[in-house]
């Protein structure tokens, strides 16, 4: 009987054993397989931003390029000879400046009239692409978007196209005579994901894989392609004719770590990046937490025997006691070891928190200097101008002065004493200039005070007023009534000096140069709206305008901080700067700053 109660005791150990290891493969596995999946996506996540990087950085180009005036020249007039050498060496020389593989220019049929590979063996020119869906989307006035593989080269690429409209037309107002297009090469990304372990693919709407460190995936799909989506691949020979099956369908060398995976949408063609982890690794974990919980079962078993051991031998007793004590000594000592390790963090720590300290001092002045900076690099800017507008007043002092003396010589002291106001009229309106020019250029205290909003705004429109004059530029201001916030005086001028200067900029090649300047405010903020009548901002851009280093200038006109110092300056007054297109026409820069609880300056 007592033999039949031990038998059923080991057996339920057995059981509840073995269902304790397979509770720990699970969840062993289980736990892999999601810190796997976190990785993937955050793999995932960095090489999305590298393509989406390189996709976007040449988004624009076949735009700027569509602006050329011998596209449409040449467009209008396709047999000059001249005029297609000409255009045919400056896209070679755009290309290989901007590091795309090809940029070609095609007539409203779609035949190419002008390529930068023009003196290639597989030049473009006489090639008619009229069947690639990024030509029809762009011959009718939508930029155009499609990857596929090269008809003339045999080289897959991603293509972008901009249609080209008439000289002397608005844009969208006719239809375009021609399209431009720019093919980029993505063959890196094969070589950089060539180093992972795991398979990656890039996969198009369809299913299909065209980019991959696992060469036989590429150019074979996810899944079997409906005949409908194969007869548009076959139309628009987007893969040349290359058989498409599916990958599950390979040999399994080919096939092999094709399963599971971890996807994130990149692209504006409906594109898939995938990741498919290795399942080897989760079947590592899962047999590790299992080895795992068979030694803990096995450690407490030992525990249970020793237990029982102790139960049976009372002489044991004292041995036992005497461990206990040595175990408490053990513990003793290792509670002071923690203790000194905690004291050691502790004091590592403040000194960190010290450094911390310092580099926070440290970003501060070097933030304060760039603003500074930002100024003077302003001034040098309005340097011409301003010595304009120091030369009138000077050249009037000359005349004046000159008549004053001959009245003088003459006893006619009325016409005299006239020329003399107006000496000293002159002199105080370059007084004024000058002071204002010194006020701005001082090193800011960083000293919050009530600011006049509508007296800031018309000193910083006074430095720009010669450079406006001088463009042929309007410059309205709308300043209905006083309204103050706290902030720094100078700083807010050099904001609104940014933005003028930027506003100018805009609108140097619009039919009509107007900048207008509106003050509003209601009960819990000021808002300043500078806008301009130029072209506005493409939404690409917008997002981008307050990035340090962003820059839609030329190069050498600018190094992108103007934006990104005036947004920290607005911020740090709890503001904000915001962009965007005016619904009538050009762009719209607002300045959001919380209103002065107490409307009035200090006395």
């Amino acid at each position: 009987m007592v033999r039949a109660r031990r038998l059923v005791s080991w057996s339920g150990a057995l059981a509840l054993a073995l269902g304790l290891v397979s509770v720990a493969f699970w969840f062993g596995a289980r736990n892999a397989d999601a810190n796997i999946h976190l990785t993937g996506e955050r793999q995932l996540q960095i090489i999305a931003l590298d393509l989406e990087a390189v996709l976007d950085r040449f988004d624009t180009l076949p735009y700027s390029v569509a602006h050329l005036p011998m596209a449409s020249q040449l467009l209008a007039a396709p047999g000059h000879a001249a005029l297609q050498g000409e255009l045919n060496d400056t896209l070679q020389d755009l290309a290989q400046q901007a590091k795309v593989a090809a940029i070609y220019l095609m007539d409203h049929k779609g035949k190419t009239i002008a390529a930068s590979n023009w003196d290639t063996p597989q030049s473009f020119l006489g090639q008619n692409f009229g069947f690639r869906p990024y030509f029809r989307d762009a011959i009718h006035g939508q930029p155009g978007y499609f990857y596929a593989i090269g008809n003339t080269t045999s080289i897959p690429g991603y293509f972008i196209s901009q249609p080209v409209y008439p000289a002397g037309t608005k844009r969208g107002s006719v239809a375009p005579i021609g399209v431009i297009a720019v093919k980029i090469t993505l063959a890196s990304f094969e070589q950089t994901w060539r180093s992972n372990e795991d398979p990656i693919a890039l996969v198009d709407r369809h299913g299909v894989v065209f980019l991959s460190n696992r060469s036989d995936w590429v150019y074979n799909s996810l899944r079997p392609l409906a005949p409908l989506v194969q007869s548009d691949i076959e139309q628009t020979q987007q893969y040349m004719g290359k058989q498409i099956k599916p990958i599950a369908s390979l040999p399994g060398a080919a096939r092999k770590g094709f399963g599971a995976y971890v996807g994130r949408p990149v692209g504006r063609l409906g594109w898939q990046l995938m990741l498919f982890p290795s399942q080897a690794k989760v079947l590592r974990a899962g047999i590790l937490w299992a080895s795992i919980t068979v030694l803990l079962l096995l450690v407490a078993a030992a525990v249970a025997a020793v237990q029982y051991q102790r139960r049976r031998r009372l002489e044991e007793r004292s041995a036992a006691q005497l461990a206990l004590k040595k175990a408490a000594d053990d513990l003793e000592h290792n509670i002071a070891l923690r203790t000194q390790e905690l004291q050691s963090a502790n004091t590592q720590l403040a000194a960190k928190y010290d450094k911390l300290q310092q580099t926070e001092n440290l970003l501060r002045s070097t933030r304060n200097e760039m603003v500074q900076a930002g100024k003077l690099a302003m001034l040098g800017q309005m340097a011409a101008g301003i010595t304009h507008e120091l030369n009138q007043p000077l050249t009037a002092i000359r005349a004046f002065a000159d008549n004053a003396s001959t009245y003088l010589s003459r006893g006619q002291t009325t016409q005299a004493d006239d020329n003399l106001r107006h000496i000293s009229a002159a002199s105080a309106r370059m007084g004024s200039i000058v002071s204002q020019l010194k006020g701005f250029a001082r090193k800011s205290p960083e000293a919050v005070a009530v600011v006049e909003v509508n007296r800031a705004i018309q000193d910083a429109a006074l430095l720009l007023d010669s450079e406006f004059a001088r463009h042929g530029v309007q410059l309205q201001l709308d300043l209905p009534e006083t309204f103050c916030v706290l902030g720094d005086t100078v700083r807010i001028e050099q904001v609104l000096i940014n933005l003028l200067r930027n506003a100018l900029d805009a609108v140097e090649q619009a039919p009509e140069k107007t900048v207008r300047v509106v003050l509003e405010a209601d009960a819990q903020q000021v808002r300043i709206r500078i806008l301009d009548s130029g072209m506005g901002l493409p939404q690409e851009v917008v997002k981008h305008l307050f990035e340090p280093f962003f820059t839609t200038k030329a190069t050498g006109h600018g190094l992108g901080l103007g934006l990104a110092i005036s947004s920290s300056i607005v911020q740090a007054m709890n503001g904000h700067l915001e962009a965007r297109n005016n619904p009538d026409c050009g762009a719209e820069f607002v300045v959001y700053i919380p209103r002065c609880a107490q409307e009035k300056l200090p006395a």
